[in-house]
């Protein structure tokens, strides 16, 4: 038997929204059942359908108005993430190193030409709390707004919508512990810096190699954690 890809409760929720809006033949301007319905009909809390909806809403599936409700917006752009099956955990995480390689290397290299100068502060910001909580929380929340800012920086309304299409899968990196291990991916904070310092000095060249070295050293310590095919 393969092993069971792991989802949190906002992500089975989030199918499960997708799936009464398909079930109900709702179309962009429908209105969903109010937070606290889905919340009872879901039976999970309230902050898991918040999060839900968040996924959605950034994939532009969902638009959420203060005070009015929650409506559908585009039903066909429920793309990638909840629909990859992959049930190898170390496959699926190679697999998109592969396309987050190609992805936010091309963003690294546009922000090397547009990044403004509030960007790279924010940038370093992000690099300072990372430095000063290295074992807290906050260091993976940082290090997802540091990537973040950088796709901001691209200037490239297509290509952060790609990636925004892929959120809840590249969030793998951020938001669980993947193949089991809480830490994987925090030996590659030292690359971040090198990566910042050549978008502040607009060297396209040098961003591109320390990103690179980013990725490797990633898809290395994927590949270096034993795991079994059960």
């Amino acid at each position: 038997m393969q092993k069971i890809k792991k989802m949190q409760l906002h992500e089975i929720a989030a199918q499960e929204i997708v799936n009464y809006i398909q079930e109900n033949g709702m179309q962009k301007g429908d209105k969903l059942p109010s937070l606290e319905e889905m919340s009872k009909l879901l039976d999970v809390s309230r902050t898991s359908i918040r999060e839900a909806l968040r996924a959605l809403e950034a994939m532009e599936f969902v638009k959420m108005y203060n005070g009015k409700g929650v409506y559908v917006d585009d039903p066909s752009s429920y793309r990638f993430s909840t629909k990859i099956d992959v049930s190898n955990e170390k496959t699926l995480l190679l697999q998109a190193c592969q396309v987050r390689r190609a992805l936010e290397g091309l963003a690294v290299e546009l922000a090397t030409e547009y990044a403004t100068e509030e960007q790279i502060e924010r940038m370093m910001r992000y690099l300072d709390e990372i430095k000063n909580n290295p074992d807290g929380p906050i260091t993976n929340l940082a290090d997802k707004n540091f990537h973040q800012t950088i796709y901001e920086a691209s200037r490239n309304t297509v290509l952060q919508s790609i990636i925004t299409s892929l959120s809840t899968l590249f969030d793998t990196f951020w938001e669980s512990a993947p193949l089991g291990q809480q830490s994987l991916f925090q030996d590659t904070f030292p690359f971040h810096p090198a990566i910042a310092e050549a978008i502040a000095n607009r060297d396209k060249q040098e961003a591109a190699v320390q990103f690179n070295r980013l990725m490797d050293a990633i898809e290395q310590n994927i590949q270096n954690v034993a795991t079994e095919n059960k």
